[in-house]
């Protein structure tokens, strides 16, 4: 069964009603809204893909909203950290929440993630969708990805992967082309891609799956090295790299992606300005030409088509995590 999750194009009424509860009496509207700065917390380290692309669509909305926009990273917990904090902001569209499809994997490995996607978020639409690379350090001896499944199926106790944490699109990723190469070796968590890179680059882990838009010039300038894609087709950026399907694997493919939430209790009209201009954000030329240069493409979407495929995902990344047997803790 292939990985690629598509949007779907209705929100079925039972998601809508529970992503989209506000109270009776709302604090703002939308003539009064944006009247100071806006906040948006990344649930990731520095450098990694959501922060980076983040901070490209915040600028863009900054304009259009006509407030400035301060991006505070907030990374550990895999992802728990920054997404606990923006659960208990206020619901006046003042912090916001940016978050890769991790939102929906933790619910699937926490026995109490502190949190309920469905009644303590509201979606305000996604930003963007990319594949992976399946990178390792230059001085790694691997050519391609079956060198690698090799070596780890020879000696599986000097192996390791790293991920942004237990329970994010990187290690779900990982993990699932893992067993299905029936390989098992060590997984180490981060907290982040961006901090686990170090420890890649100089050999102290094997391999990740990365994203191009953080990792591309790394793999240009040869301090990492790329075995494979995660896309049905190759990059246009990285012609000389195959995809996993190519690769032995054809019934894999994988694409994450990126999308803002707001507190619960967010005024709906509140949330409908800031898709506005999240959506004006996307169509702009240069955010368009810097996530096609990353890799990956903008995503633009109405607040409940990212909130279904959320809901969605829920229940697929529950089946994901049972089928790999990764327990809830």
């Amino acid at each position: 069964m292939k990985k690629h999750l598509r949007i779907p194009s209705i929100l079925g009424a039972a998601a809508i009603a529970s992503a989209l509860l506000v109270p009776a009496t709302t604090p703002a509207t939308a003539q009064e809204y944006p009247n100071r700065a806006i906040r948006i917390l990344v649930n990731t380290g520095p450098g990694g893909l959501v922060d980076v692309t983040t901070r490209f669509v915040a600028e863009k909305m900054s304009q259009e909203l006509g407030q400035s926009i301060v991006i505070e990273n907030r990374a550990g917990g895999d992802g728990l950290v920054g997404a606990l904090a923006a659960k208990a902001a206020p619901g006046d569209g003042y912090t916001l929440l940016a978050t890769s499809a991790t939102i929906a994997i933790q619910p699937s490995v926490k026995a109490d993630p502190g949190y309920d996607l469905e009644s303590d978020f509201v979606p305000v639409g996604s930003i963007m969708q990319y594949p992976l690379i399946i990178v390792e350090g230059a001085g790694e001896p691997d050519e391609t990805l079956a060198d690698f499944i090799t070596r780890a199926k020879e000696d599986p106790d000097q192996m390791t992967y790293a991920s942004a944490g237990v329970g994010t699109v990187t290690h779900f990723a990982a993990a699932e082309l893992l067993r299905d190469a029936g390989v098992d070796i060590l997984h180490v968590p981060y907290k982040g891609n961006g901090p686990a890179m170090p420890d890649v680059m100089s050999g102290r882990v094997n391999m990740i799956f990365e994203a191009y838009s953080s990792g591309g010039a790394k793999i240009a300038d040869g301090t990492l090295k790329a075995l494979a894609v995660t896309s049905t087709e190759r990059f246009p950026a990285l012609p000389d790299v195959p995809t996993v399907a190519e690769q032995g694997y054809p019934d894999y493919s994988y694409y994450g992606y990126t999308g803002l939430l707001a507190p619960a209790g967010t005024p709906p009209e509140v949330v409908q300005r800031l898709s506005d201009a999240l959506q004006i954000a996307l169509a702009d030329e240069d955010i368009v030409k810097r996530f096609e240069d990353g890799g990956g493409e903008a995503l633009p979407s109405t607040p409940e088509e990212y909130g279904n495929r959320l809901i969605e995902d829920l229940g697929n990344m529950e089946t994901l995590a049972r089928a790999l047997d990764i327990p809830k803790k």
